[in-house]
């Protein structure tokens, strides 16, 4: 039996090979202006809640995806909210732990 060789490849357009390197590392995240924040009342005894789950998920899925502690999560989705120019409330990291 032959053994495995890795496989070479030579580059020859290396600007074309930087951009594509370059956008590999880019992020991009769009919030929905007509996304439900926060939750309409309803209507059962006791104190509201002030984040939708929608809201609560986002936020989460963030934090597995950047691997980033709950604090830093919320300084992280309150500084995507300010450049999106969205004038939403961000949930504490204790409102994140509970409904997580």
């Amino acid at each position: 039996m032959s053994s495995w060789t890795p496989t070479k490849y030579k580059t020859t357009n290396w600007s074309t090979y930087n951009t594509a390197l370059k956008r590999r590392g880019s992020r991009a995240i769009w919030f929905d202006p007509e996304m439900v924040w926060v939750p309409p009342p309803n209507g059962k005894r006791g104190r509201q809640q002030s984040f939708s789950d929608a809201a609560i998920q986002t936020c989460l899925t963030l934090k597995v995806l950047f691997g980033i502690p709950l604090r830093q999560t919320s300084g992280f989705i309150e500084s995507l909210l300010r450049l999106a120019g969205l004038d939403w409330a961000m949930p504490d990291y204790c409102t994140l732990c509970r409904r997580q």
